[in-house]
């Protein structure tokens, strides 16, 4: 396919978004098996237009008076993918799967618009409604912070040392140009890349089957160690999912002591399985359901409640969910977190440590939540997870957001990453 082809069915996949309000992977499945034709390369270059253009939407349709699924393809071709509404037209030039000519008013709009007269929120791409919670997380720096959740991700990966150390996955890795991430110990990105550039399908590398590596972003990486597991302790992931951070938990305590993973939701648990083994674990126990764990009431060292959360902190990946979050979304997850965070605290030994951890950078799920779980009398103080920080990463040239100073705050204006919260709370003896 030419690159109109490529941007016609991104306005496919967009209106079909926004018409049937369909989640972004689901909408560019279908268009994939309605269009079998479209080599890998294509596929790749419509997803890039259609994530591109959903994650800065509201100043692309600022910018072009329209928030059409056809201004806003455009507006990531001049914006993000270097043309001008010349060099495009030549690029649709006798491609008769170019789509329609663009409205003469978009871009009469977009050559006499500048983005420093709109609204805060539409130049933060971000839903305004929202903005009192970034400004109260972030302060002066809440535009810069939520301008940095709306660009492309790296593909992160966290090299298994169970299996093999960072240098050698490295070397395997090279022509996908590899290189040992800024912050995690065990950390491994391959750039985002520009324009029409695909990330390499890594998972079918000979390496992933041999378990060298695990994809998982930085930031999960990061906070899984701040909850600083030794090895011999006994330890529980409480809302382990699909396992990311129970390997990275595992391999850090080098198979020894014992990790405890268990969710509510048993789906989300059914990957660990095949995980575990690939990854070659030896000290890690899968519980499908609470009972299974009675006898384990206040037994461990460390309890991990990464807890479920809006996601805010990986609008980078899933820029969808931003334009669906609600009030009663948010509403709905702070009790879940309560939930979460109380049953969660009874498996904790006296003298402890429970870790909280959200993919979330709203204080509502993050500050306040502490907050109010260490006021509500069930015996835990907050200690400092700055201290963590330190030892584990204090000679990095880069620092943490903490608004309360003792949590803090990953996120990519930041720390390069996804946005994490993480806090550190201690039981009494």
């Amino acid at each position: 396919m030419r690159l109109g082809g490529r941007v016609s069915g991104a306005i496919e996949v967009l209106d079909d978004i926004e018409t049937r309000r369909r989640p972004v992977a689901d909408a560019l499945k279908d268009w994939g098996l309605s269009h079998r034709f479209a080599g890998s390369g294509d596929r790749a270059a419509v997803g890039n237009i259609v994530y591109d253009a959903l994650r800065m939407k509201l100043s692309h349709a600022w910018l072009m008076d329209s928030s059409s699924a056809s201004a806003l393809a455009h507006a990531v071709m001049f914006r993000q993918w270097g043309f001008t509404s010349e060099t495009l037209n030549a690029q649709f030039e006798g491609d008769k799967f170019a789509p329609a000519p663009l409205d003469p008013a978009c871009v009469a709009a977009f050559a006499t618009r500048s983005l420093a007269d709109a609204e805060p929120h539409i130049r933060g791409d971000i839903p305004e409604w929202i903005v009192a919670s970034f400004s109260e997380n972030f302060g002066d720096r809440w535009l810069i912070e939520a301008q940095a959740l709306a660009a492309r991700p790296s593909l992160d990966l966290r090299a298994n040392t169970l299996r093999a150390d960072r240098e050698k996955v490295v070397r395997a890795l090279a022509d996908a140009h590899a290189r040992p991430s800024a912050i995690a110990r065990q950390g491994i990105r391959i750039p985002s890349g520009e324009g029409p550039s695909r990330l390499p399908n890594v998972t079918a590398e000979l390496s992933f089957a041999k378990g060298w590596f695990e994809v998982q972003d930085e930031g999960s990486q990061i906070v899984a160690d701040l909850v600083m597991a030794a090895e011999g302790e006994q330890i529980l992931d409480y809302c382990a999912g699909g396992g990311g951070k129970t390997l990275a938990l595992s391999a850090t305590m080098n198979n020894k002591g014992q990790v405890h993973a268990y969710d509510t939701d048993r789906k989300r648990l059914a990957p660990i399985i095949e995980r575990l083994r690939r990854a070659g674990t030896r000290n890690v126990q899968v519980h499908e359901n609470a009972k299974s764990m009675t006898a384990l009431t206040g037994k461990f060292d460390r309890v991990l409640v990464d807890a479920p959360c809006t996601g805010t902190g990986t609008w980078r990946r899933r820029p969808d969910t931003k334009w669906r979050l609600t009030q009663k979304n948010l509403d709905e997850r702070v009790g879940q977190q309560k939930e979460a965070l109380a049953d969660a605290a009874h498996y904790v030994r006296p003298g402890g440590y429970l870790c909280y951890v959200t993919c979330s950078v709203l204080p509502e799920e993050n500050q306040h939540q502490v907050a109010d779980f260490v006021a509500s009398g069930l015996g835990f103080e907050q200690v400092s997870a700055l201290d963590g920080w330190n030892t584990l990463f204090g000679d990095k040239p880069v620092q943490p957001h903490s608004a309360d100073g003792k949590s803090l705050t990953l996120s990519p204006a930041t720390t390069d990453t996804d946005g994490f919260y993480f806090a550190m709370l201690r039981r009494g003896q």
